[in-house]
C-alpha cells in the first residue's frame, strides 16, 4: 500500500466530493453529492479551508478538513480540525494518522498556535487523537446554539 497525502486544490472535487458525503452519511445526514461538491467549491473559491486527501495508489481514501480562526487570549491563529474521514475499507491503516500528522506538520509550518477538534463521545478516533498529542480540555464546556 502507497499511501501519498497531498493538499487538496479545487481540481480534486470530483475525488473528495464522495468522501465528503460519505463523512456526512456516516454522521446520519442524507446522501447529497450534489451537495457536497457545491459546499467543497464554496471552500476552495472563498479559501475559506485546508484540505488534505490521502490517496492509496491514487484512489482516494480519506481527507482532512482545517479551517482557520483565532484564539484572542493568546493572540495567535488556530486551525479547527473540523473534519476527518476515512473510508471505512481503508481504515486501520494508518490513514487517519498520516492526515492528523499532516495536519500538525501544516499547523507548525505556518506558525499557528495549534489545532482544535470536537467529536462524538463514542467515537472509536478519540484514542488516536489521544496517542497523537490531543488533550482532552477538561476546564471547558462546549455549548452551541442552533440557529432556525
Amino acid at each position: 500500500m502507497a499511501v501519498t497525502i497531498i493538499r487538496a486544490r479545487a481540481e480534486h472535487i470530483p475525488a473528495l466530493a464522495p468522501l465528503l458525503d460519505a463523512y456526512r452519511v456516516f454522521y446520519k445526514q442524507d446522501s447529497d453529492i450534489k451537495a457536497a461538491t457545491q459546499f467543497l467549491k464554496d471552500r476552495f473559491q472563498k479559501n475559506e479551508s485546508v484540505l488534505f486527501l490521502s490517496l492509496n495508489d491514487e484512489e482516494p481514501t480519506g481527507f482532512v478538513q482545517l479551517f482557520p480562526s483565532f484564539s484572542t487570549v493568546s493572540l495567535r491563529p488556530i486551525f479547527i480540525l473540523n473534519d476527518l474521514y476515512v473510508v471505512k475499507t481503508h481504515r486501520k491503516m494508518g490513514i487517519g494518522e498520516a492526515l492528523l500528522r499532516t495536519s500538525q506538520e501544516y499547523c507548525q509550518i505556518k506558525g499557528f498556535k495549534g489545532l482544535a477538534l470536537e467529536t462524538a463521545i463514542d467515537n472509536r478516533a478519540k484514542a488516536l487523537y489521544e496517542r497523537m498529542g490531543w488533550e482532552k480540555d477538561v476546564h471547558c464546556f462546549h455549548y452551541f446554539w442552533t440557529a432556525i
